[in-house]
Parts: C-alpha cells; sequence; structure tokens
C-alpha cells in the first residue's frame, strides 16, 4: 500500500487505548482530481475483471507496474466502498457461510403454522429442524439445526400446543441454493400465490445466482487509459503533498 499513502500528509493519531499521540498518514486526505475526471471519456476506459484478478496484476497487466493499483479504487466508488470483486469459488463459500440452512419448499398456506420455533419433522424420513423464519410470498419454510434428510414430496409436521401442523414438501434443499426471489422474462421480480407456484414463465433466482449478479457488477470498472495514467497520478499526489 505504500505507493499510495506515501504521499499523505501526516497529523498526530491516538490508536486504541493509547494516551500518545504517534505521527501517522492522515487517511481522510483527499484530492478531487479523479472525480473530476471519472466524467470525461477521454482520459478512461471500460474492463471486466477476470476471474481471481488482483488489483496489483491488473495495474501490471494495464500499465506495466503494481504500483497504480489504487486507481481502480478512486475511479470506481462501488468497489471502493464494496470492496474487490471475489473469485467465483469465493462466492460460492460465501453463499454457503451466508445461507446456511434447509429450506422446504410447499403449496400449503403456511400463515397460521409452522412458526419460528416450532420443532418440524418429516413423516417418512424422520429428519428434523426448527424454524428458523418463512418465506410466506415464496411458500418457504428456512430449517436450522437440520439432522437427517428430507425426503422430495413427503408429508412433514410439527407438534404444538393447539395440536398437529402438516404440510406437503415439494421441494427441499440447501438455502444457499433455494429462491431468492423470481423474475420474468423482463428481469423483473414478479409475485406469485405460492399455493400455486411460480409456473414455467418465472425464472428462479437463487442466493448464489444473486451474488453472483451482484459480484458481476463489480467487475466491469472504469481504468485510466495507460497514455494518462502516469500524468494523472503525479496530480493526484503533488495535490496531496500540498
Amino acid at each position: 500500500m505504500a505507493s499510495y499513502f506515501q504521499n499523505f500528509p501526516k497529523t498526530l493519531y491516538k490508536f486504541a487505548n493509547s494516551t500518545e499521540s504517534v505521527l501517522f498518514q492522515d487517511l481522510s486526505s483527499y484530492s478531487d482530481i479523479i472525480d473530476n475526471i471519472k466524467s470525461s471519456v477521454a482520459t478512461y476506459t471500460k474492463y471486466y475483471i477476470l476471474d481471481n484478478e488482483r488489483p496489483d496484476q491488473l495495474s501490471y497487466k494495464l500499465y506495466g507496474t503494481t504500483a497504480f493499483y489504487w486507481t481502480f479504487f478512486i475511479m470506481n466508488d462501488n468497489i471502493r466502498e464494496q470492496g474487490w470483486p471475489l473469485s467465483s469459488r469465493e462466492i460460492s463459500l460465501k453463499a454457503e457461510a451466508e445461507y446456511p440452512n434447509t429450506v422446504l419448499t410447499t403449496k400449503t398456506v403456511l400463515t397460521d403454522k409452522m412458526k419460528p420455533g416450532q420443532l418440524v419433522r418429516g413423516f417418512s424420513s424422520a429428519a428434523q429442524g426448527y424454524v428458523a423464519h418463512r418465506h410466506l410470498d415464496l411458500g418457504q419454510i428456512v430449517l436450522r439445526n437440520v439432522t437427517g434428510t428430507f425426503t422430495t414430496g413427503e408429508s412433514c409436521f410439527s407438534i404444538t400446543d393447539d395440536g398437529l401442523e402438516t404440510i406437503d414438501a415439494i421441494t427441499h434443499g440447501p438455502e444457499y441454493i433455494s429462491a431468492h426471489h423470481y423474475e420474468d422474462a423482463n428481469g423483473v421480480w414478479t409475485d406469485f400465490d405460492p399455493t400455486v407456484g411460480p409456473g414455467a414463465l418465472l425464472t428462479e433466482v437463487t442466493y448464489l445466482d444473486r451474488l453472483h449478479s451482484l459480484n458481476d457488477v463489480l467487475k466491469e470498472i472504469k481504468v485510466i487509459k495507460r497514455e494518462n495514467v502516469f500524468e494523472i497520478a503525479e496530480y493526484f499526489n503533488e495535490a496531496l503533498r500540498q
């Protein structure tokens, strides 16, 4: 990171619980030079970040040096705020970590049954899990702490103080590859009657699909043209030194 922060002016900072201040780069410093060229098509071009491509690698690929990796973050607000795009494998691992539960899908009305905290069991599989939450608009029951494997199409039940609650589980599977939403032919999020199902005209978008889509947006960036980057970087660093 030295090539970016080395020109920042220094100021006194107190770190953590320290009572003494130390001289350190003023991280709040900024120059609007890059902001002023973002809208100038004469100074930049578009680039699509490849899978597993790091900022330093891209800098060397475009400019013959790793020193200009920081320009990608300055030129693109989305990656400066959200971070460099992940690889396909990293996205898959992220999806599994963030959505670790099991999802049962049913056409049974869920408004008054299978509420959070209830224990749900499969009649034939003997699999079981606790309801974490429900997506009533999708006909989904999200189960945590699942043991065993539910059977597609089996009936499931939950015993409450008011009696026996049952549903027919049309599908079951990991949460990260279950439906996050459905889209029509134009890519518009579309609601449907969960007691009927989405039908053949709607496309399922899973949690994994959605993470890939959001990550793909980060891959489309503006990069300063090779013939401009050295001059612009020098202007930027000079402004910080003043």
